[in-house]
């Protein structure tokens, strides 16, 4: 029988994982990104989850890739061995849970309860929106031990914080407090660390009533829209806001409007 490495529960129409290793402060292994991965696509199937949120257990949301894994530790007694070859690593374990999170038809939010480095930040960095304790960080570890920002790091940072904070933070790998993380549009939001979970869960439970399908889909345009010219931008949104006016989500919230109620959204 395989351990249990990601925790789930559901409330209502919301989900949590927890990154279930707090001794190791939730560092990944192979086994542990391909239980998220299952994690999250069992998620998306599910009809009743209309939002995931994503923690770690204990001190820490997740340091990144656990180095003692046998998959990508150097063999130091063993100069004769080959070297191990990460880019196979990340793209056997790391690509595939990038994609997952990124394809999610409902919205994700991070709840960054403690250190978020290396693929543990482009983790949470990779959900719709971050929420952290106020005694939470966030390090781009990866320059210290000679490799490059993963699983999405490399992409969501700039596009975060523009190019020369992306550089600064991947190139010198220093400590970002959460609080420093908010001002600079890293993250959504910093709150003091007794009330992250009172926070993330009010947050959820809107998001989860909102209409799901369409912020799927507006995460969809956003993403396309840093790869497009603004013309190409503008066709997309004629193809979605068509496919958007034809759900029942539509009709919906103009009933509500008219009627000044509350909107039952459905669509998935």
């Amino acid at each position: 029988m395989h351990d249990t490495l990601i925790e789930q529960a559901q409330a209502g129409a919301v989900r949590t994982l927890r990154l279930a290793r707090p001794a190791q402060l939730n560092a990944c292994t192979c086994a542990l990104l391909v239980q998220l991965r299952e994690a999250f696509e069992a998620a998306a199937a599910d009809a009743t989850v209309r939002c995931v949120v994503l923690s770690g257990a204990g001190r820490a949301f997740c340091v990144g890739q656990d180095l003692k894994d046998p998959l990508v530790a150097p063999a130091f007694d063993d100069p004769a061995a080959p070297p191990k070859d990460m880019g196979h690593v990340v793209a056997q374990y790391y690509v595939p849970l990038a994609r997952a999170l990124r394809a999610m038809p409902v919205p994700v939010i991070a709840a960054v309860n403690g250190v978020a480095a290396g693929a543990g930040a482009s983790l949470a960095l990779g959900c719709d929106l971050v929420v952290a304790a106020e005694g939470a960080s966030f390090i781009q570890a990866f320059a210290k031990i000679g490799l490059i920002p993963d699983c999405g790091g490399s992409w969501l940072l700039p596009r975060l914080v523009g190019r020369a904070k992306a550089l600064e933070l991947a190139l010198l790998g220093d400590k970002l407090a959460a609080r420093e993380a908010e001002r600079i549009g890293l993250i959504h939001r910093c709150v003091p660390d007794a009330e992250l979970g009172t926070v993330v869960g009010e947050l959820a439970a809107r998001l989860a009533a909102g209409s799901v399908r369409a912020m799927a889909e507006t995460r969809r345009l956003m993403d396309a829209g840093q790869l497009v010219d603004f013309d190409r931008g503008l066709e997309l949104e004629v193809t979605a806001q068509s496919q958007a006016g034809f759900r029942a989500d539509y009709a919906e919230g103009v009933a509500a409007f008219v009627d000044k109620r509350a909107p039952r959204f459905t669509d998935r």
